[in-house]
């Protein structure tokens, strides 16, 4: 990194991360691995790290490998199945796996189990045309070496042995079919970041500031960022210079993105979607389930639509979740302002955010009826899943705020994108991470991309290239092209992280 000096008596860091969420904690924990010597300074607006939607409570509990998310494998007009999606999203969760089980043979974590299970992940769907879709879908996934272990089934029997809860209560002569996967996992970000942060800060060069609210980001000429954090408690203010910030904020990174004045974060906009789940509170019944099984989302839903009855392990115990029905917030994040919204809106993102709404009055009517929804509603939805469940078995609880992209667009103004984006500066000193699902089972991928696109030059160097091959041993080469390597990486990180093989 170019050497700078420091003014005024600030503190200079090499690199400031805003947010203590998963991927802040990912980034911290490379860089500190590719050079130890560098200082960091991590900034969280709240009193604990991974409580937005790192944690294992609202959206991030989950591991998405593209084994079992039907949104992922869209049918074609011509009838043949898509699953480039799928298998972009699986080769990004075995990065992921690998750089976990990195950190556990080098003692950064000393027990997976605090944060990765085996958890068989399946899809469940009903209906003579959803049958098929589903046996196409398998015969299609099965073809690549990332999905052979997939198993289907429409034989009732077989379905009661997998997925009991759902099957009882299940009317006859109606055809069912199923896929199974054994190696599907279950990760709780929330407990992975928190170890993360924690080994960071037991560093004498890396710092915290808890319930510290970035006000202010402004670059000097020599390339500088300053970085302005208010200290919520006392009100002072916390000034550092910093080489490198990286706003990984979630649902708050794009009005830090908006503070940064970079040509490059103009045009984008955020559309909030916030989500609610029924949580069973039955020990009974939560033993009787034990995968992620993931459904049809209605004709004309969004994505994040999709309905699941996901087994979660939750601080060493089980728990069972079933949703997710979205909502709307103004909100960009669980314990943010009303005002998030509006103040996002400005001259130069008004044209994408009106022409992403007009584009998109089926999701405003779809939320709509999500926030009119009874809890005899919600309760008639999680029947279709768990047909003989009992109200009083389960309560609401809310889940975290998604802020979804909005981007320029030369035909429609403006569109909404369902995923994530690395957004940076052109002299890459700056980079903030915009969107929502996958990001946290895919944050290695994502950080990688930060790390390649930002700090380049060290990339080029022999040094950084070794360490990163040790930490990703697959790093540059696909599986999903090379059956062999696939196996070989599987059973390696399996092994490493106690996961079925």
């Amino acid at each position: 990194m170019k050497e700078y000096s420091a003014k005024d008596n600030q503190e200079v860091k090499d690199v400031v991360l805003i947010g203590g969420g998963i991927m802040s904690a990912t980034l911290g924990t490379f860089l500190k691995l590719l050079e130890p010597s560098w200082s960091i300074e991590i900034f969280e607006r709240l009193e604990d790290v991974a409580l937005e939607s790192s944690d294992a409570w609202n959206n991030a509990g989950t591991g998405h490998s593209g084994l079992c998310e039907l949104n992922y494998t869209p049918q074609k007009e011509d009838g043949t199945i898509d699953i480039k999606k799928a298998v972009g999203v699986a080769e990004k969760f075995e990065i992921s796996k690998q750089f976990w089980s990195y950190l556990v043979k080098h003692k950064w974590i000393s027990n997976p189990s605090d944060f990765i299970n085996s958890n068989p992940h399946m899809s469940f769907v009903w209906g003579d045309e959803n049958s098929d879709f589903l046996k196409k879908r398998y015969e299609t996934m099965k073809e690549n070496c990332l999905f052979e272990n997939m198993i289907f089934s429409e034989d009732k029997k077989q379905l009661q042995k997998w997925i009991p809860l759902i099957m009882e209560g299940r009317k006859n002569g109606m055809k069912m079919a199923a896929t199974r996967n054994e190696l599907g996992t279950d990760v709780n970000f929330g407990s992975l970041t928190r170890k993360l942060i924690t080994l960071l800060i037991e560093h004498k060069n890396v710092t915290l500031s808890l319930k510290h609210e970035v006000a202010h980001l402004h670059q000097h000429k020599d390339g500088l960022w300053e970085v302005d954090a208010r200290n919520l408690k006392d009100r002072t203010h916390k000034k550092v210079l910093a080489k490198f910030v990286f706003i990984g904020a979630g649902g708050g990174a794009l009005p830090l993105l908006e503070k940064s004045h970079i040509n490059e974060g103009k045009g984008f906009g955020g559309f909030p979607v916030s989500g609610e789940w029924l949580r069973c509170t039955n020990k009974e019944v939560i033993e009787k389930h034990h995968a992620k099984v993931y459904g049809l989302a209605s004709v004309g839903s969004p994505p994040m639509s999709v309905p699941h009855l996901d087994t979660r392990v939750i601080n060493g115990e089980k728990a069972l979740l079933f949703g997710p029905y979205a909502g709307f917030s103004t909100k960009f994040l669980k314990k943010g302002s009303f005002w998030d919204l509006p103040s996002s809106i400005q001259f130069d993102n008004i044209m994408s955010i009106i022409g992403a709404g007009i584009h998109n009055v089926a999701l405003t009517e779809y939320l709509i009826k999500q926030v009119r929804q009874t809890p005899e509603d919600r309760f008639k939805a999680l029947q279709e899943y768990v047909p003989e469940a009992k109200m009083e078995d389960w309560e609401l609880v809310m889940a975290g705020q998604r802020v979804q992209i909005i981007k320029k667009d030369s035909d429609q103004g403006g569109i909404l994108e369902f995923g994530t984006e690395v957004v940076h500066h052109d002299d890459k000193t700056i980079a903030a991470l915009l969107g929502a699902s996958p990001g946290a089972s895919t944050s290695v991928s994502i950080i990688l991309e930060v790390i390649q696109t930002c700090f380049d030059e060290k990339m080029k160097t022999k040094a950084w290239q070794k360490k990163l091959k040790e930490m990703i041993p697959t790093f540059g080469e696909k599986l999903s092209e090379n059956k062999k390597l696939c196996h070989e990486t599987r059973k390696h990180t399996h092994h490493v992280l106690r996961l079925k093989i």
